[in-house]
């Protein structure tokens, strides 16, 4: 798919990953850009910057995620591109508190089902439209010290190739996002962290990853060509993958609860 003449919607879209595609996507030709965030202030710069339209919104609410959906298609007429793209981290294992756990399982996992919940039958109506849901290498790898992401972007990873097998035959085209370290607010303060591994990328560059596997329409959009090798060693022996990841572990101290 090009981005020249669609309407594009980005939860997310006050900063980093979000903001970095609106802007591109604005560059690109997009008909028009709807972005959405709780940051209502954030987000409104944003939109001044690039003449988008600002529809303040929390992911992890499914009512403010279906009103998103709904004033988008009644203003813009359809969805061509609808980026599910707000993320957050929680560190820990086991002992993170169930707040944390369902916090991050609402934003990380619930948003993509509301987000695919409100706009998959209008896609699928007219045989025509994009999903592209950001997750994370941790969901197709791991993320050492943080079981919570971990097991949340999984989870995206799984609900993305869910959809792309059951509505690909009718028109859905499905993209997950998987990059490992970006420079965001989520890694602020922490340059150096594991998932900074095969470097920290700048949001900008990462677009280039997403506007060429959007164009393909590819299922898996890897702006870190690393993480590929990575999966490729994980199915070929999972046992050598693990003992590397525990290694990998060691070098960044001791995780492990209690």
């Amino acid at each position: 798919m090009e981005i020249k003449d669609k309407v594009i919607v980005i939860t997310g879209g006050a900063s980093g990953i979000g903001r970095a595609m609106a802007r591109r996507f604005t560059v690109d030709g997009a008909r028009q850009v709807v972005i959405s965030d709780m940051n209502a202030d954030g987000l409104q710069e944003v939109a001044d910057e690039i003449d988008a339209r600002a529809i303040p919104a929390n992911v992890a609410v499914e009512a403010e995620v279906q009103n998103l959906i709904q004033v988008a298609e009644n203003d813009y007429g359809q969805i061509d591109l609808l980026c599910s793209n707000a993320g957050i981290g929680v560190g820990g294992g086991p002992e993170a508190s169930n707040e944390d756990w369902q916090r991050i399982w609402e934003i990380n996992v619930m948003s993509h089902i509301y987000a695919a919940r409100a706009a998959i039958p209008a896609m699928v109506a007219r045989g025509d439209g994009y999903l592209l849901n950001t997750a994370s290498a941790a969901g197709l790898l791991t993320q050492v010290g943080s079981a919570p992401y971990a097991v949340t972007k999984h989870a995206a990873v799984s609900f993305a190739e869910w959809l792309s097998v059951t509505y690909g035959g009718r028109g859905l085209k499905v993209s997950v996002l998987c990059p490992q370290a970006v420079r965001t607010a989520m890694t602020a303060g922490n340059p150096d962290g594991v998932a900074s591994v095969d470097g920290l990328m700048e949001p900008e560059v990462l677009c280039e990853s997403v506007v060429e596997t959007i164009a393909a329409e590819r299922f898996l959009i890897l702006p870190h060509p690393e993480v590929l090798n990575y999966i490729q060693r994980k199915a070929s022996d999972y046992d050598r993958w693990i003992k590397g990841m525990r290694r990998l572990q060691e070098g960044y101290g001791n995780f492990d609860w209690p």
